[in-house]
């Protein structure tokens, strides 16, 4: 396994020595040597940085999350969020109060998100899910998703709603998934792992996010 701790080495800045009342020309030569040891590293790890592999050293904050849990709403009036309550990977990146993507760097960020619903009325439904930022809603940052009637009585039907939304956030802003279904009878729903074959779990929610940019959109 790659080790993810693995960076390019910064150089220490050269140990000059201090220039005398006149000139000395071993003095001058050894602060040449040194400096142009200094340069040439920098110059070598730009060189990494900016080639086609050097995004492999660049350390860019990211989290991602899931649900492992039902979640339902008790009416078609209120706007419910969605929560997690694992966190697979986190870089600068931490959930809390069960529902808030905090960031602890300001940029543009890339939220992806894939939500497994289940429709266990006879009719065909909607469910609306959008984005706030710090407790307020994102202006046209709503989806609506459509779901298909029953197929009979124990069976819903099911549906993934997915997105991936670029957001402005500063330092220390969070943001939240919500969600409101057309009828109670539409629920997020996950799945225990399988067998006949092996299969994993279905999470009833997964969410990314990802740093893109420190420059502003």
């Amino acid at each position: 396994m790659t080790n993810l701790y693995q960076q390019l080495e910064t150089p220490a800045p050269p140990d000059l020595p201090s220039p005398g009342a006149v000139y000395d020309e071993r003095l001058t030569a050894q602060s040449h040597r040194g400096l142009l040891v200094y340069f040439r590293k920098l110059t070598n790890i730009l060189s990494t940085v900016l080639g086609p592999r050097g995004g492999k050293y660049l350390n860019l904050p990211y989290g991602a999350f899931q649900d492992a849990t039902d979640q339902a709403a008790a009416n078609t009036t209120t706007a419910y969020a969605i929560t997690f309550d694992t966190t697979d990977y986190a870089n600068g990146i931490t959930l809390s109060n069960t529902s808030r993507l905090n960031v602890s760097q300001g940029g543009l960020y890339n939220v992806q998100f894939s939500v497994q619903f289940k429709n266990t009325t006879n009719d065909t439904q909607d469910v609306e899910v959008w984005f706030r930022k710090n407790g307020t809603d994102i202006a046209n940052s709503g989806s609506r998703f459509g779901l298909t009637p029953r197929k009979s009585s124990g069976d819903p039907s099911h549906m993934i709603g997915a997105l991936n939304y670029f957001v402005d956030l500063a330092e220390s802003d969070y943001i939240q998934l919500m969600w409101r279904p057309s009828d109670v009878g539409v629920s997020i729903e996950h799945f225990a792992a399988g067998t006949s074959p092996t299969r994993p779990a279905v999470p009833s929610v997964i969410a990314t996010v990802s740093f893109v940019s420190n420059l502003s959109a």
